[in-house]
């Protein structure tokens, strides 16, 4: 069995205690920090991401071993409002993508893409959203 990975950025980080973080809490083993090749926005209250090719453009998160994938991946994908059932284009989508791990391996995992025009959003400059 092959292990699933998710990247979080947002509001399933451990610090945001929000309800979808204690059910990943409770569904996930916490891997360790990680950052992510991208460029991070102010959506709303919640924040978005979407790759760069820039090396400079690091996005700051934590790294789970999903413990019941199926399960909490299809929570999230109703928490994230995208996959079947949602109006496209959706606001998100999850894919697979590389994310570095503080101990400098790269490892594959799911991650919340932004999936909508970012001209008018605020970059978070940190890569860090609070």
């Amino acid at each position: 069995m092959n292990d699933v990975f998710l990247f979080v950025y947002g509001t399933l980080r451990r610090d945001s205690r929000s309800d979808m973080y204690y059910l990943l809490a409770r569904h996930a083993d916490f891997i360790g920090d990680a950052t992510y090749q991208g460029k991070l926005y102010k959506i709303d209250y919640y924040p978005g991401v979407v790759p760069s090719e820039d090396p400079s453009d690091v996005v700051q998160g934590e790294v789970y071993r999903l413990c019941d994938s199926d399960f909490v991946l299809s929570r999230l994908d109703q928490y994230e409002e995208c996959g079947p059932g949602f109006s496209e284009p959706t606001e998100y989508v999850r894919e697979i993508q590389y994310v570095r791990l503080r101990s400098g391996k790269n490892i594959s995992t799911w991650v919340y893409l932004y999936n909508l025009p970012t001209n008018d959003l605020a970059l978070v400059r940190s890569g860090r959203f609070s």
